[in-house]
């Protein structure tokens, strides 16, 4: 069961980030594999891979809010805005969501979380 868990999580991961899913794992699991594992298993193969109320752009822009107003994970952001974009939303709904999460989180949050889209969308660019 947990090696069907494993793979419906990696062809979710991989679906939301592209190319750059192995290699984001991979830097994760040479590090501590059982970690690597449960960020692939609980919310890809558990969360992301149920679409029957949320599509993966809604995940993901949930996602982008809530890594927002966290305003310490602009690593994580970076990743989810970038797969945000991938599961179909787009650069002007993902600054919107950030701008909204003004009220929660306050200027400073906010705007690491708008520079980090930045960086996104000009890689993305490239």
């Amino acid at each position: 069961m947990t090696e069907d868990r494993y793979k419906k999580g990696l062809e979710v991961f991989k679906r939301h980030l592209g190319d750059k899913a192995d290699a984001y794992i991979e830097r994760i699991n040479k590090i501590y594999p059982k970690f690597a594992k449960i960020n692939v298993e609980f919310p890809f193969g558990d969360l992301y891979s149920d679409t029957t109320i949320l599509d993966d752009k809604t995940r993901e822009l949930a996602t982008v809010a809530a890594l927002t107003v966290q305003g310490f994970s602009i690593p994580q952001l970076e990743v989810h805005v970038e797969m945000a974009i991938n599961s179909g939303a787009t650069k002007e709904e993902v600054l919107e969501i950030i701008t909204q999460m003004l009220a929660y989180c306050g200027f400073p949050a906010a705007t690491n979380a708008l520079l980090a889209a930045g960086r996104v969308f000009e890689s993305l660019e490239k």
